[in-house]
C-alpha cells in the first residue's frame, strides 16, 4: 500500500506543471467554444493542418499553373515573360499523334506513349501478382509470417536502392548473367541496352519494388471475408474457381479498387529506380512522362520549366480524371450489391 501510494503521490506530482498549463490553456478555449460552438473548434483545430496543406500543395499547385503560362530559361517568375497558352500549343502540336516524330514535342509524346503501355502492363501484372500472392499468403502455410516479411520487405527499400540493386543484377557482368553462364554456359547478355528487355525490366522491377504493398491491402481484405461463407460453399460442395468467383473477388472488390487506383497514380509517377537504371535509355525507350518533365524542367541544357509546368498539369489532369472514372465505376458496383 505504501509503493502504491507513494507511486501516486509521485504522479500526481509530476502531473501537476500539465494540469496547470492545461487549465491556462482552457480558459481561452472556453470562450471560443461559446462564440462559434463545436463547429468553430472544429476549425480552430483543422486550422494548422489546413496551413500546411495551403502552403506546401495548393500554393505550388497555383505556381504551377502560373509557370505553364510563362515563356524562356530563368526561374523566377520575375524573369519569364507571359506567353499564354503557347506551353500547351507546343506540346499539341502534331500531325499524327500516334507518332511522336510528327509532333513538335517528339520527346513529350514518345514519353506519353511509353507511359501509356507501361500503366497498362504494369498495372495488369501488379494486381495479378498481388492478388495471387495474397491468396497463397492466406493460406495455412508453414513460416507464414516470414514469407509476408519477405514480400513486404522491398517496400521499405529507397527506389534509388531498388535501382542500383537491379542494375548490379541485370547489367553485363552482373549476377544474373554470371548465374546463366555458370548453369548453362550462356553468353552474357546486355539486358539494359537491348530497347525490349530494358522495357520489361523496367516494369518487372517496379512490380517487384512494390507489390508487397498492395499485397499486404488485398491480403487485409481477404481476412475480413467471413470463413462461414467458404464452410457453406464446402458443405455445398461449390468447386473452388466457383467459390473465387462467386465470394472472394466481389467481397475484395473495395480493396482491389483501392489497389488500382494507388498502382494507377503510382505507375503513372514511375521515375526514381526507372533513371537510376536506365536513365531512360537505351534512347527513348524507357523515357516515361516524370523524367520527361524533370529533363526538361530542370536537367536539360536547354530547360524550360514553362513546358514541363504544362506537361505536369496535363498528367495530373489525367490522373484525376482516370481516379474518378474508377471511383465512380466502384460506386456504381457497390449500389448495385446493395440492391
Amino acid at each position: 500500500m505504501t509503493s502504491t501510494t507513494t507511486s501516486s503521490h509521485l504522479g500526481a506530482l509530476l502531473m501537476a506543471p500539465v494540469n496547470a498549463l492545461m487549465r491556462v490553456v482552457d480558459i481561452p478555449l472556453r470562450g471560443l467554444q461559446k462564440s462559434t460552438g463545436i463547429g468553430g473548434m472544429a476549425a480552430f483545430f483543422l486550422a494548422p493542418n489546413m496551413l500546411i496543406f495551403g502552403i506546401f500543395v495548393l500554393l505550388p499547385l497555383f505556381i504551377n499553373i502560373v509557370y505553364s503560362t510563362t515563356g524562356g530559361t530563368a526561374f523566377f517568375l520575375s524573369e519569364r515573360s507571359f506567353v499564354g497558352t503557347e506551353q500547351y500549343q507546343r506540346l499539341f502540336t502534331c500531325t499524327n499523334y500516334l507518332d511522336p516524330m510528327s509532333c513538335q514535342e517528339d520527346a513529350f509524346w514518345t514519353a506519353v506513349g511509353n507511359t501509356f503501355w507501361f500503366v497498362v502492363l504494369q498495372v495488369a501484372l501488379m494486381i495479378l501478382v498481388s492478388l495471387v500472392t495474397a491468396l497463397i499468403l492466406n493460406r495455412d502455410l508453414i513460416g507464414r509470417s516470414f514469407w509476408r516479411a519477405v514480400f513486404f520487405f522491398p517496400v521499405l527499400l529507397s527506389p534509388v536502392v531498388v535501382g542500383l540493386i537491379w542494375k548490379w543484377i541485370l547489367q553485363r557482368q552482373g549476377l544474373l548473367n554470371f548465374i546463366l553462364y555458370e548453369i548453362g554456359n550462356v553468353t552474357p547478355y546486355t539486358w539494359l541496352t537491348d530497347r525490349n528487355w530494358t522495357f520489361i525490366a523496367t516494369i518487372g522491377v517496379s512490380i517487384w519494388a512494390h507489390m508487397g504493398l498492395y499485397t499486404l491491402i488485398l491480403l487485409a481484405g481477404l481476412q475480413a471475408i467471413p470463413k462461414d461463407l467458404y464452410e457453406a460453399a464446402e458443405m455445398d460442395g461449390t468447386k473452388p474457381a466457383r467459390v473465387f468467383w462467386r465470394i472472394t473477388l466481389p467481397l475484395l472488390a473495395p480493396n482491389l479498387l483501392v489497389v488500382v487506383v494507388l498502382a494507377l497514380i503510382k505507375a503513372v509517377q514511375i521515375f526514381d529506380e526507372v533513371y537510376v537504371l536506365t536513365g531512360g535509355g537505351p534512347g527513348t525507350s524507357t523515357l516515361y512522362l516524370t523524367q520527361y518533365i524533370y529533363e526538361t524542367g530542370f536537367a536539360s541544357a536547354l530547360r524550360n520549366p514553362g513546358l514541363a509546368a504544362a506537361a505536369s498539369i496535363l498528367m495530373g489532369l489525367v490522373l484525376v480524371v482516370l481516379t474518378l472514372m474508377q471511383l465512380g465505376l466502384g460506386r456504381k458496383n457497390e449500389n448495385k450489391g446493395k440492391r
